[in-house]
């Protein structure tokens, strides 16, 4: 129930060309989004975007086609997030199909190597490989691309981070955010980066007519981890990227996924056959992210490898298990921050820093997120960056719209050089590191500069919806469509609709959570609700406005209509 302003979403157009057989609400839903015609919601993969437009793709694949061809040692350095777990999968999968017969992978551990292509990660490869394929990670890494160099490795960088000042000197680097690439989508993924350099090396061996004597490859086998990566990265669903994502959700219900990814929706209690992608966002992401937090991100990547599926369950029953802890760990720091939010008036800030000597370096970002919800401000959480270093801290920034998190760190640099150590990111997430001492100084320079760059009207939090439901509009028919539609995520938001309703009974779930009837006044029709973490010890009110999804309830193979409570407030 936290104060927040409701406002509709304007229709982008008109809708045009649908069949009777597309809901009118479904169809305006498309409008609010800028999709207007059937064309604009095809999915099929002849749609994708030309690997030809990439940047750098040319020499990616020259290199991969002479480490193939004589049969090089290749490693593929990822990341220890579920992008970069999903595209170390997707690059090894991938280059085995393609004749590769030495391929191997390293992930850092982030408190022994740093983040990216470190010089640390370099120092440790034993043996050393002959080519390292950077899978969501490498624009930065200056120092580590050298190390490699200078032991006589290759090195192709596969990223889609924004660069920094200084690139790497790499072999081959390809990323669709690097200054004048002209490729039309700017928000790929790192694992959909992997994938398409896969569709360009493939595209080329098939020009020289490697597959005349044998099959060529499929490579839609490696789209279920493609669509699991880009929904749990937060990247904006745009066109091109729902239709990796589409084509991703399609696999997995139909029971071609992985083993390991099979695995991990059955571990978070979700259904193969009507999975969605808030689902992979939710409860198969979630899973793979806490190795990468807490432990090693290598058992992530063993579960998306093998093929195995009893060595898949095993993998995910330790993923889930670790996820918990993680969930228990965070529980705990968010309750620190929020009293500490309190005691030292932070919500006053309008650039939030947090810093407490015990919190864990692997789960501030999720403490900065939780944050940033609750008070609609961009938040820095920082940890010491291990046990054994506590003179350097790790930071984890999440941002609002209108505040580009990596802008300001980078204006923070160029007003203060030196206080910042190291850091990188997007408009909304960016990591840093910086000397514990010089805490105090980064907390009041990155919050002068958040009142710099924003206004009151950005400090306003608002919840966009699309409209009101029609009496009787909260139909099965039309939650069918609406959860297949999509798919939703990152900047194409889940429908969210906003009515009045007066409550006519409700009871509590669990230990928070709120079961309620609401009654639609216009027509008297009884609407099944619930509402996450929503009880407080006090009941809802009487007549209320609520924001909300209109979902299916499963039970017991009896699917029905509920409403799923964003926001409410009283009337």
């Amino acid at each position: 129930m936290s104060q927040l302003t409701l406002c509709r979403r304007a229709l982008q157009g008109t809708p045009n060309g649908w069949s009777d057989a597309v809901h009118p609400v479904l169809q305006n839903i498309y409008a609010a989004r800028g999709v207007l015609t059937p064309a604009q919601a095809d999915h099929r993969l002849v749609q994708l975007l030309s690997p030809r437009q990439l940047g750098g793709m040319d020499r990616a694949v020259d290199l991969l086609i002479e480490a193939i061809r004589d049969d090089w040692a290749i490693l593929i350095a990822g990341d220890y997030d579920c992008d970069g777990a999903t595209g170390t999968a997707v690059a090894v999968r991938g280059l085995r199909l393609l004749g590769a017969r030495q391929v191997g992978y390293a992930v850092p551990n982030r408190f022994v190597h740093g983040y990216g292509l470190s010089p640390a990660l370099v120092d440790s490869l034993q043996p050393k490989p002959q080519l390292i394929i950077t899978v969501d990670n490498g624009v930065a890494s200056v120092a580590g691309v050298a190390a490699a160099q200078a032991l006589g490795i290759r090195v192709i960088v596969t990223d889609h981070h924004l660069p920094g000042e200084q690139l790497p000197a790499a072999d081959a680097m390809v990323n669709p955010n690097l200054a004048g690439d002209g490729f039309l989508s700017k928000a790929l993924a790192g694992v959909g980066v992997m994938f398409y350099l896969l569709l360009a090396l493939r595209a080329r061996m098939r020009e020289q007519g490697t597959f005349e004597s044998k099959t060529e490859p499929d490579l839609s086998v490696l789209l279920d981890l493609v669509a699991l990566g880009t929904v749990a990265d937060l990247v904006p669903l745009d066109f091109n990227n729902r239709v990796l994502v589409e084509a991703g959700l399609k696999r997995i219900r139909s029971g071609r996924a992985c083993p390991g990814i099979t695995a991990l929706i059955e571990s978070g209690k979700r259904s193969l056959a009507t999975l969605c992608a808030s689902d992979l966002g939710y409860a198969v992401g979630p899973r793979l992210n806490a190795a990468g937090r807490l432990e090693d991100m290598r058992l992530g990547v063993e579960c998306l490898l093998t093929d195995d599926a009893a060595k898949a369950r095993r993998y995910a029953d330790q993923l889930s298990a670790i996820n918990q802890e993680r969930r228990e760990l965070q529980a705990a720091m968010v309750a620190e921050a929020e009293v500490m939010v309190g005691r030292v008036g932070g919500s006053d800030a309008v650039g939030v820093a947090l810093f407490e000597p015990s919190w864990h370096a692997g789960v501030v970002g999720l403490v900065a997120s939780k944050l940033k919800e609750r008070l609609h401000r961009p938040v820095i959480a920082f940890a010491p960056a291990s046990e054994d270093n506590t003179e350097e801290l790790r930071g984890s920034a999440r941002s609002i719209a209108g505040f580009h998190i990596r802008d300001a760190l980078a204006a923070i640099d160029a007003r203060q050089p030196g206080l910042i150590e190291r850091f990188g990111g997007h408009a909304m997430a960016a990591g840093l590191s910086l000397k514990t001492d010089d805490y105090p100084r980064f907390a009041e320079a990155f919050d002068a500069i958040a009142r710099e760059w924003l206004d009151d009207e950005r400090l306003q939090a608002v919840l966009y919806t699309d409209g009101e439901l029609p009496a009787g509009g909260a139909t099965l028919e039309l939650a069918r469509q609406l959860r297949y539609a999509g798919p939703w995520g990152q900047a194409f938001p889940e429908p969210l609709f906003d009515n009045e309703f007066e409550c006519a009974s409700w009871r509590v779930m669990g230990e928070n959570h709120l079961r309620l009837s609401l009654c639609d006044p216009r027509d008297g029709n009884l609407l099944d609700a619930v509402m996450f973490n929503a009880y407080t010890g006090h009941p809802p009110p009487s007549r209320l406005r609520a924001a909300y999804e209109l979902t299916i309830n499963d039970w017991q193979g009896r699917e029905t209509p509920r409403l799923l409570l964003r926001h409410i407030e009283a009337i």
